[in-house]
């Protein structure tokens, strides 16, 4: 039987909380949609094998399990806390060993290559179509969302709109892309949109997130952590 979890590991922090850890010696990690992620550049396959084994010890010692994605020359790993919904600090301390683990083998991270996506759609009643969209691709209901309860997949948040059927305005997309990126490589990620014949809608809540668009007029948000709150619905 698993120890209890103290009431203090419980407890959901937001991506400013973990920027400051960031800051603190988790170097390697960021905060992506609920999530702490880490993708390590290992070169070979074989490194990236022994690092997912030395990952494997560290997450039987602590309790605690993260996905793993081995990839030839590369190795990422995502974790947060499945029984409560977010990044806490069983995570931190997860991540820090894993750090550990990676540098003990030589291998550094690259955190600007992370970024995650999740797909939005305008409503009006989240409700009426929430259940549709959970079934026909295999995921779970939550409060604001429909996820992957194994992480997966990309989640898709049901966006409030105050449109009517029949008044959906000039822009008609309800579909559109919410890509999560570090906050140190969104301009570049701006910039190559924008070099690839996009156009720059909005940046009126930057930090958080950029509208741009595509030559046809379709749609999709460049994000980052900054300004949002705990959880995925950050």
């Amino acid at each position: 039987m698993s120890p209890s979890i103290p009431d203090a590991d419980k407890h959901v922090l937001s991506d400013h909380d973990i920027s400051t850890e960031v800051d603190g010696g988790l170097e390697d990690w960021r905060p992506l949609f609920g999530q702490l992620a880490a993708r390590f550049a290992t070169g070979d396959f074989a490194t990236g094998a022994r690092l997912v084994a030395k990952v494997a010890e560290v997450a039987d010692e602590q309790d605690h399990h993260p996905d793993v994605d081995l990839r030839y020359g590369f190795v990422e790993v995502r974790t947060w806390s499945h029984d409560v919904g977010g990044v806490t600090r069983r995570d931190l301390r997860l991540a820090r060993a894993v750090s550990e683990a990676a540098h003990a083998l030589g291998v550094s991270a690259v955190p600007g290559q992370l970024q995650a996506v999740e797909w939005a759609l305008d409503t009006w009643d989240a409700g009426e179509v929430k259940p549709f969209w959970a079934a026909v691709l295999g995921l779970d209901e939550a409060e604001d969302d429909a996820v992957d309860p194994a992480g997966r997949w990309p989640s898709v948040w049901f966006q409030p709109t105050e449109q009517r059927p029949g008044h959906l305005g000039e822009h008609r997309q309800r579909w559109h892309a919410d890509v999560r990126v570090p906050p140190e490589v969104v301009q570049e990620r701006i910039t190559a949109v924008l070099q690839a014949g996009g156009r720059l809608v909005s940046d009126d809540q930057a930090p958080a997130f950029w509208v741009l668009e595509d030559p046809q007029g379709n749609r999709a948000c460049l994000t980052t952590w900054l300004g949002r709150g705990p959880g995925p619905a950050a």
